[in-house]
C-alpha cells in the first residue's frame, strides 16, 4: 500500500521512504539475527554488539558508541541553549525538546491510544495512559507488597517508607519527601503570584487555581475520567470519582509532611 501525495526535495530521501512499503530486510546481523532495510541502520546497529564506547565526555567521563550522541549529551553540563521557540521565544538545549515544545502551541497531539482513541502530545504520556485499560499491576512494593500499575507511582509511594523529609522550608522549616511540593509550598510564604488570568488580570499563586478559575469563565469541565470519560472542573474532584472504579489508579500523588 502506496501513500498519497508524500512528497520530497531530494530523490535520495525518496527512495529511503520507499522502503517502509516494502517487506524486504536484506541486511541481516550475524550475532543476532535481526534485519534491516536500510544498510545505513544495519551499521549502526553493529555497535550495539562491541563492548567499547569509544567517545568519552570530557567533564563526566561517560562514554557513547556514536560520537553524535557524544556531541547532543555535553549540552548537559553547559548553558547553550541552540534552538528557540518562534512563538513565545523559550529556549531549549535539544531539538527533540524543542519538537515537543511547539505540540503546546499547535495542540497537536499525535500519540493514539488504540483502547479508548485519547490523543497525546507526547509517547511517555501515552504509555502511562494505557496502563489505565490493563488489570495487571507489576510494579510492587517490597516493603508492603503493595502494587502499582505504573513504575512512577511506585517510585511515589517508596517515599513513604522513609524517615527523612529532605526538602525544607526555609521560611517556616516545614518539610517535605519531594522537592516539587517544596516549590509550590514555599508561594504560601511569599506574595508571589505567577500566574494570571489574560481575561480580567486575576492572579494566583499555583497553575492549577488558575486552570480551575478559567474553567469557571468558560464552563469547560477540563479533568476527565479515562475510564468512564466523566469530567470535572477541578482536578480534586475528578481523584475522589476515579475512587468508584476500583482498582483503577489513573493518578498519583505525594503530600507536604
Amino acid at each position: 500500500m502506496w501513500c498519497v501525495k508524500k512528497s520530497f526535495d531530494y530523490l535520495f530521501y525518496l527512495k529511503r521512504h520507499r522502503g517502509i512499503h516494502d517487506s524486504e530486510r536484506p541486511y541481516i546481523c550475524e550475532v543476532c539475527k535481526k534485519s534491516f532495510k536500510h544498510k545505513s541502520v544495519f551499521n549502526m546497529h553493529l555497535f550495539i554488539h562491541r563492548e567499547k564506547c569509544p567517545f568519552s565526555c570530557d567533564v563526566c567521563k561517560k562514554s557513547f558508541r556514536f560520537q553524535g550522541n557524544l556531541k547532543e549529551y555535553v549540552r548537559v553540563h553547559g548553558s547553550e541553549r541552540p534552538f528557540s521557540c518562534e512563538m513565545c521565544n523559550k529556549s531549549f538545549k535539544w531539538q527533540s525538546v524543542l519538537k515537543v515544545h511547539l505540540r503546546t502551541h499547535s495542540g497537536e497531539s499525535p500519540f493514539l491510544c488504540d483502547v479508548c482513541k485519547k490523543s497525546f502530545s507526547h509517547l511517555s504520556y501515552l504509555k502511562s495512559h494505557v496502563c489505565i485499560h490493563s488489570i495487571e499491576c507489576p510494579f510492587s512494593c517490597e516493603v508492603c507488597n503493595k502494587s502499582f500499575k505504573l513504575k512512577s507511582a511506585l517510585n511515589m509511594h517508596l517515599f513513604i517508607h522513609r524517615e527523612k523529609c529532605p526538602f525544607s522550608c526555609d521560611v517556616c522549616k516545614k518539610s517535605s519527601r519531594f522537592q516539587s511540593n517544596l516549590k509550590s509550598h514555599v508561594r504560601i510564604d511569599t506574595s508571589e503570584r505567577p500566574f494570571s488570568c489574560e481575561v480580567c488580570n486575576k492572579s494566583f499563586k499555583w497553575q492549577s487555581v488558575l486552570k480551575a478559575h478559567l474553567c469557571t469563565r468558560s464552563g469547560e469541565s477540563s479533568f476527565s475520567c479515562d475510564v468512564c470519560k466523566k469530567s470535572c472542573r477541578h482536578l480534586r474532584n475528578l481523584k475522589r470519582h476515579v475512587c468508584i472504579h476500583g482498582s483503577e489508579r489513573p493518578f498519583s500523588s505525594g503530600g507536604m509532611h
